[in-house]
């Protein structure tokens, strides 16, 4: 594949005119070293790694780059501009050691690569090696190739997952095409993948993963669907469950963005994304969920999702809901206990104390250059990075797709 034409550039780098490249994987390997330091990309774009791929370095400023005003009081945190990109991406992820990863959905137009690490002098670089990123529509499908990677996430060991839903162009899972990935960050290879086609049935789109890393299971949304995949990463097996609940279903609602109702389709019909977003909560005993079209957030008990023998009515009725929200893209926990929410209608990001009395959301940032904010990945020094997809404008979304980062104040 060739990848020399695209260009990602961060803000807080500076390069001249002409000549940008995307680095081989022999020029940038990435490998996290023990011990290496690394205080975020803004930083990281002033060390030896930057020089080394030609990069020029800025020069020292106490005034980050990229900075946008908040747009009205009651706001909290900085939006900054981290990346941008010409081709869509979805999904982010931060490793222990501030190593940030995106990947680029088939919906449309090819992107670079598949599955990217975001480099310091901004470029992307195919991860975890070309190999896996060379596939081609058409082309033949072993079950070790990135077709279609909707998300990436790191958990709280360091390890990258990667989900690849296999449905290029949103036409159905391809054969031997649907898996799981875990990627060893500390010899940046593939260490294990798991084939899911057993639960990628027609017209299904796995869509987003957390992973349990002390109890060793896998939990992903199907948002073509509607259902909740349990994977066991001891013995492979996964498992569908809540297919018939409401809860990972589409509501009957208005997806409203810039005055436009979201989601019209030439017939008259209207676009259903079911259960889309996840997450986990700290301790790993809920799990917290809710359809894209929909303003419901969910939750359940992940010991009710391990037990196998539970009937499938008897899991429907242990569903909770825990609050009304708003249509949303991303759902991820903070540091801080609160969990984060990605509004697309409003271009905001919103959070909710979800064990309070009160379970109001509160708008952290709100600013016109989060189109369509989508996944959401946290820093260990607590910030938030968040990609913006533009779905709402299409295709032929006027580039370039952006990723800001925000951190939450008390």
């Amino acid at each position: 594949m060739k990848t020399a034409s695209f260009i990602t550039t961060l803000v807080c780098a500076t390069f001249a005119t002409g000549a940008l490249f995307v680095p081989s994987i022999a020029q940038k390997s990435g490998t996290e070293k023990p011990g290496a330091t690394k205080t975020g990309l803004e930083s990281a774009a002033q060390t030896g790694s930057a020089k080394a791929a030609g990069a020029k370095t800025p020069a020292a400023t106490t005034t980050p780059k990229g900075v946008t005003p908040i747009p009205s009081k009651g706001f909290s945190g900085e939006l900054t501009e981290i990346a941008k990109s010409n081709y869509q991406w979805t999904g982010i992820a931060v490793s222990k050691k501030n190593r940030v990863f995106v990947c680029y959905p088939r919906w449309s137009n090819m992107g670079p690569v598949s599955t990217g690490e975001l480099l310091p002098d901004g470029s992307v670089s195919a991860f975890p090696d070309k190999k896996w990123n060379e596939w081609i529509q058409g082309g033949k499908v072993t079950g070790e190739e990135f077709i279609c990677v909707q998300s990436v996430y790191c958990d709280s060991n360091g390890t990258l997952w990667i989900l690849d839903p296999a449905a290029p162009r949103f036409q159905g899972p391809i054969t031997n095409g649907p898996k799981l990935v875990k990627v060893n960050l500390a010899s940046n290879r593939v260490e294990k993948y798991y084939p899911l086609d057993e639960v990628a049935p027609k017209d299904c789109y796995l869509n987003d993963v957390r992973i349990d890393t002390r109890r060793q299971v896998a939990y992903m949304t199907d948002s073509g669907l509607g259902a909740i995949v349990v994977l066991d990463l001891r013995t492979g097996n996964a498992r569908r469950v809540l297919e018939t609940s409401p809860s990972v279903k589409a509501e009957n609602i208005k997806v409203m963005i810039d005055g436009k109702r979201w989601g019209v389709l030439s017939d008259g019909s209207v676009r259903k994304v079911h259960s889309d977003g996840i997450a986990l909560d700290k301790t790993g005993d809920y799990l917290y969920y809710q359809a894209l079209t929909g303003k419901t957030l969910y939750r359940v008990a992940t010991k009710e999702l391990r037990n196998e023998k539970l009937a499938a009515k008897d899991l429907n009725a242990k569903v909770e809901k825990v609050a009304t929200t708003c249509p949303a893209d991303g759902i991820e926990f903070g540091a801080d206990g609160k969990l984060y929410i990605t509004s697309i209608e409003d271009s905001s990001i919103k959070s909710m104390n979800v064990n309070g009395a009160n379970k109001e959301l509160t708008t952290v940032i709100k600013d016109k250059q989060l189109v369509w904010p989508d996944s959401l990945a946290q820093r260990g020094d607590g910030y938030f990075y968040v990609t913006c997809s533009q779905i709402n404008l299409g295709p032929k979304a006027p580039t370039p797709y952006k990723i800001f980062r925000f951190k939450p104040k008390n």
